[in-house]
C-alpha cells in the first residue's frame, strides 16, 4: 500500500481493482497509475446519500486483458477541493469542469476554469447532480455576457457560428478566431440540449434505465444499451446466456455498418461529391432497412435488456441479405479512393498528431487514425467478441483520408463479424433473471461506432439507481477536435468536422 492509498472499501464497482486514495493524494496516485502504463479514461462525482459530501471516482485502463482500476477519494464536508490534474492528464479537463458545474467541487490549478456544461447566466439552488436538487425543478437563468476566450490583436475578428446551423446539423455554436481565411483558434460552444439524461436516471430501475440509454444517442442506441446493460450485469452478478451474447454481437455491428456508410455519404457532401453522397447515404438506408426487417427496429432499438435480450431474433438469413449489398458497398468504397477531387480535399486536412490524441483523449477511429492501436472489442473483449477472429485497423497519417480509411476497413471487418457470429451463433435462452442488487455498483463499456462508451451504475438501498455516469466517445473527441481546426482555413472547417463523426446528442448527454 503507497502513502496515497488508504484502506481498500468493503465495497465497490464489480469487475475492477479499487484504491480510497486521500484528496491530497490524488496527484500521487494518479503519477503511479501512469508511471504503471495505466491509461486514465475518465473521472466523475456522485453523492453517495443526501446531504453527504461527493465522491469522486477516476477510472484507469491498465492495458489490455487487464482489470479496470478505480481511484476513490471521498471529500471532507467542509472542504470540497481537489487538486485538479488537468495539467498533467490533460483530457481530465473537461470531466473537472463538469464535476465543479454539476457537483460543485473546486480543481484547485485548472487550466481552463471557464463554464462547459452550464451556460452563462444559470443559477442552480443546488449543484444540479446533488441529491436534493429536484428532477422537475427548473433552472433558474439570467441574462448574462459570454465568458469568452480574451482576444488580442487588432486584425483578429470573432465568427459565432451556430447554434442553429444550416441543414439538420445539431445546435452547437463554433466561435471562430481568425484574419482572412485563416482560423487561429477555435472554440466550440457546446451542452444546447439542456437534456439532463444523467440525472433522469436516478430512480429509475435497470429495465427502464435501458431504454433510457438507448436514447442518449439515436444513432449509437446498441452501443450505449449495451455499455449500460453490462454495468448492470457486472452490478449484479448477472451472467447472459451464450446466444444474447451473440446476437448483442450482430446487432453492435449492424449499428457500425450503417453508421459508417452514412459517415463516407455525409463527408462527400462536405467535398461536394453529390453522386457519393447519394450512393453512401442510400447504401446506409439500405442496411437500416435490413435492420427493420430482421429486428421491427431500423435503428435496433427496443432489443438489448439488462439479462440479455428482449425477445430471440431469427437472423439466419441475415448473411444472405449482406452478400447482396456487400458487392456494392465494396465498389463505393473503390470508387471513393479512386475520386481525385474527393481525396484532395481530405489528405493533409485537420491533421491530428499522435500525442495531441492520446493526451487530449481521442477515441474510436479518430485515435486509430492517428496510430494508437486501441479497441475495447479486442483489448477488453465482451459480448462474443472473444471468440470472433477480427483485425483492428490502424493509420498513421492523423488526418481526414486515414479516419476514412479506418472507417472503411471497419465496414468490411463488420459484415466479416456478422457473417463468422450468425454461423456459430448457438441454440438457447437470450435472457437470465435479474434481481437488483441494493447499494451494488457496476461498470461496463463498448465501442461503439464512435469510439469508447463507458458506464458505471450505482444503486441506492432500494435497488433503483442513485447515479449513472456516461463517458460517451463524442465527448471525448469534442474535446479533441479544436486541435485539428486551429492554424487552419475556414474552406476545410466543414470537411474537417464531418471527418470526425461527432454528434452532439452524445456529448451533452
Amino acid at each position: 500500500m503507497t502513502d496515497a492509498s488508504r484502506n481498500t472499501p468493503s465495497h465497490g464497482m464489480q469487475g475492477t481493482v479499487q484504491r480510497l486514495v486521500w484528496p491530497h493524494s490524488v496527484p500521487q496516485a494518479c503519477e503511479e497509475l501512469i508511471q504503471a502504463g495505466a491509461r486514465l479514461q475518465m473521472a466523475y462525482a456522485w453523492f453517495p446519500r443526501p446531504g453527504d459530501a461527493p465522491e469522486v471516482l477516476y477510472l484507469a485502463d491498465k492495458g489490455p486483458h487487464q482489470p479496470f482500476e478505480i481511484l476513490r477519494c471521498t471529500l471532507p464536508q467542509d472542504q470540497q477541493e481537489l487538486p485538479s490534474m488537468a495539467p498533467r492528464i490533460p483530457l481530465l479537463g473537461w470531466y473537472e469542469r463538469e464535476m465543479h458545474e454539476l457537483c460543485g467541487i473546486h480543481f484547485k490549478g485548472h487550466p481552463e476554469p471557464r463554464p462547459l456544461v452550464l451556460h452563462e447566466g444559470s443559477q442552480p439552488p443546488f449543484p444540479p447532480l446533488d441529491p436534493r436538487y429536484e428532477p422537475t425543478e427548473p433552472m433558474p437563468y439570467t441574462e448574462s455576457p459570454w465568458d469568452l476566450p480574451p482576444l488580442e490583436g487588432g486584425d483578429v475578428q470573432i465568427l459565432p457560428f451556430g447554434p442553429v446551423r444550416a441543414d439538420v446539423l445539431e445546435s452547437a455554436q463554433i466561435l471562430f478566431y481568425y484574419i482572412g481565411e485563416a482560423i487561429l483558434h477555435c472554440h466550440p460552444r457546446l451542452f444546447f440540449k439542456h437534456r439532463g439524461m444523467e440525472k433522469r436516471f436516478e430512480g429509475l430501475t435497470p429495465q427502464m434505465g435501458a431504454l433510457m440509454a438507448e436514447r442518449i444517442s439515436g444513432v449509437d442506441s446498441i452501443a450505449h444499451t449495451l455499455a449500460f446493460c453490462q454495468a448492470v450485469e457486472s452490478a449484479c452478478a448477472c451472467s447472459v446466456p451464450p446466444r444474447a451474447l451473440y446476437l448483442r454481437t450482430i446487432l453492435a455491428e449492424l449499428e457500425r455498418l450503417y453508421n459508417h456508410l452514412y459517415y463516407l455519404g455525409h463527408l462527400c457532401h462536405t467535398t461536394t461529391l453529390k453522386v457519393g453522397e447519394a450512393q453512401g447515404k442510400l447504401l446506409s438506408e439500405q442496411c437500416k432497412q435490413i435492420n427493420g426487417l430482421f429486428t421491427g427496429s431500423r435503428f435496433l432499438r427496443a432489443l438489448i435488456t439488462p439479462g440479455g435480450l428482449r425477445r430471440d431474433l431469427d437472423v439466419s438469413s441475415l448473411p444472405s441479405k449482406l452478400h447482396a449489398l456487400e458487392p456494392e458497398i465494396d465498389r463505393y468504397m473503390e470508387l471513393l479512393e479512386q475520386t481525385n477531387s474527393h481525396l484532395d480535399r481530405l489528405i493533409t486536412t485537420g491533421h491530428l498528431p499522435a500525442q495531441i490524441a492520446y493526451d487530449q483523449g481521442a477515441t474510436g477511429p479518430i485515435k486509430r487514425a492517428s496510430g494508437i492501436t486501441h479497441d475495447l472489442r479486442s483489448d477488453h473483449p465482451y459480448a462474443a467478441y472473444a471468440e470472433l477472429p477480427m483485425e483492428i485497423p490502424v493509420r498513421s497519417e492523423g488526418d481526414a483520408h486515414a479516419r476514412v480509411q479506418i472507417r472503411i476497413q471497419e465496414i468490411r471487418n463488420s459484415l466479416a463479424l456478422i457473417f463468422t457470429a450468425v454461423d456459430r451463433l448457438p441454440t438457447g435462452p437470450v435472457i437470465s433473471p435479474l434481481d437488483p442488487v441494493p447499494s451494488a455498483e457496476g461498470l461496463g463499456w463498448c465501442e461503439g461506432t464512435r469510439g469508447s462508451i463507458y458506464y458505471c451504475v450505482h444503486f441506492d438501498p432500494q435497488g433503483r439507481f442513485a447515479r449513472v455516469k456516461i463517458k460517451s466517445s463524442s465527448f471525448s473527441n469534442w474535446r479533441v477536435f479544436p486541435f485539428t481546426v486551429h492554424d487552419t482555413n475556414m474552406m476545410d472547417y466543414a470537411i474537417n468536422e464531418a471527418s470526425f463523426g461527432l454528434t452532439m446528442a452524445g456529448c451533452d448527454r
